[in-house]
């Protein structure tokens, strides 16, 4: 503690839960993201779509069970360069990151040196978490070209992510939407033109978004994965696995689901201008894990839904079950 490696767990009571439903929120998320399943509409044969998600799933599980160990590493690499450190005296990386105002140091006692610690009263070292991946390789004295991969690494997983995300909502907007409900008559071009337009909006939102953000990148990322788990999971296992499953069942607990967690985040984060606090966390969950709960309320919803309503025709039946067992 002394070091500023806090407990993960043991801080209080409802932590443990919290944990928990985070990780899960991560993991459900991962399975449900759109641009991730929209990937695997590029292989010809079912065969090949399950060994691509085979190999997409084993890059996941090395990608997050190797990321606490990096993160390990940095708080390392940073209390044995900087800490107890002249601030006369300190590497050339320093002053870089220092230049771009992500890195300050306040001399709360005059000594001239950096006292790094996990105490706030007495830590005089404030660093960016948003920085830690890039400086990380710096902080290690690593050659250029491992901080150039680095950097490419992060850049192509921004701008692949980007483009999925936004051939997702600009099909679902002007196809699935559009076409087959609003429109069933729309011509090419003016299809055409509302993904377009989607596309410009998605753009914007996502830029005054990225202005303000609701927490450093780690929790953005575990509040979007929970999002995509309390809608687009239950939908797609229940569409798998539940041949009863419907259209009105899987609409009604996609949008309850999202409702529900999306005015849980807006309500517990003040930076989105909520004012819970977080004493009152239901059960503990922060947002950052109550896309689970999220999940678990939409599975109910969409199962109750689907047997109150009528049984999905019997071609769409035949069609799961050969999605289910694929034949050649």
């Amino acid at each position: 503690m002394d070091l500023g490696f806090a407990e993960y767990t043991a801080t209080n009571p409802g932590n443990t839960v919290n944990m928990f439903f985070i990780t899960a929120a991560l993991m459900l998320g991962t399975a449900g993201l759109p641009h991730v399943i929209v990937r695997f509409f590029t292989v010809p044969k079912v065969k090949d779509a399950r060994l691509s998600a085979g190999y997409a799933l084993l890059f996941i599980a090395i990608l997050y069970t190797t990321a606490p160990a990096v993160a390990a590493f940095a708080r390392t690499n940073l209390l044995t360069t900087v800490d107890n450190a002249e601030y006369s005296e300190v590497p050339q990386w320093f002053s870089n990151w220092e230049n771009t105002g992500l890195i300050a140091f306040n001399d709360k006692n005059a000594d001239g040196k950096i006292q790094y610690v996990g105490d706030a009263e007495k830590n005089e070292l404030t660093i960016d978490r948003d920085i830690i991946v890039l400086a990380n390789p710096e902080i290690a004295k690593l050659p250029a070209w491992v901080i150039a991969l680095v950097v490419a690494g992060g850049l192509a997983a921004a701008l692949s992510t980007a483009a999925g995300l936004l051939l997702v909502i600009s099909t679902s907007i002007s196809h699935d939407l559009l076409k087959k409900y609003i429109k069933p008559h729309i011509s090419e071009r003016n299809e055409l033109r509302a993904a377009r337009i989607s596309i410009a909006v998605a753009v914007v939102g996502a830029g005054l978004a990225g202005l303000n953000p609701p927490g450093f990148v780690a929790q953005v990322v575990a509040l979007a994965f929970g999002l995509a788990a309390s809608s687009f999971f239950p939908a797609i296992i229940l569409g798998i696995f539940d041949k009863r499953m419907n259209k009105q069942g899987a609409i009604s607990g996609m949008v309850i689901g999202l409702l529900f967690t999306t005015a849980y985040i807006i309500y517990f984060k003040p930076q989105l201008g909520g004012s819970g606090l977080p004493e009152n966390y239901w059960f503990g969950i922060s947002p950052e894990g109550i896309g689970t709960l999220g999940a678990l309320i939409n599975f109910v919803i969409a199962m109750v839904v689907s047997r109150l309503t009528p049984p999905p025709p019997e071609d769409v039946q035949k069609m799961v079950e050969s999605i289910r067992y694929p034949r050649g």
